[in-house]
């Protein structure tokens, strides 16, 4: 059993788990970080160059956990989106037959 899922059907990916939680704290997490490190290291102090990697590191782990449910909606998104633009072409071409 994982402690992060990394597969995830478009439906499942739609309501909220414990993934979610986990990538809001560290969006939070890494902004600070990020910030004051960013911050300390234009004054090139030691301890801001240790934030900024701190901060890199929780976002790209927020990247990583939440990735895979972003990518499960966007495919479902973008399967409907084509059917739409079919579906609307068709009809395009429909009243265009008639004039």
């Amino acid at each position: 059993m994982t402690i992060i899922k990394r597969h995830w059907t478009p439906e499942a990916a739609d309501e909220w788990s414990k993934e979610d939680w986990i990538a809001v704290l560290l969006s939070a997490l890494s902004y600070v970080f990020l910030a004051v490190g960013s911050a300390l290291s234009f004054l090139l102090l030691a301890g801001g160059f240790i934030i900024l990697a701190v901060g890199i590191g929780l976002a790209l782990l927020m990247y990583w956990i939440i990735d895979p449910k972003l990518r499960a909606v966007s495919n479902r998104f973008e399967e409907h989106q084509k059917h739409y633009l079919e579906e609307m072409e068709t009809i395009q071409r429909w009243e265009q037959s008639d004039e």
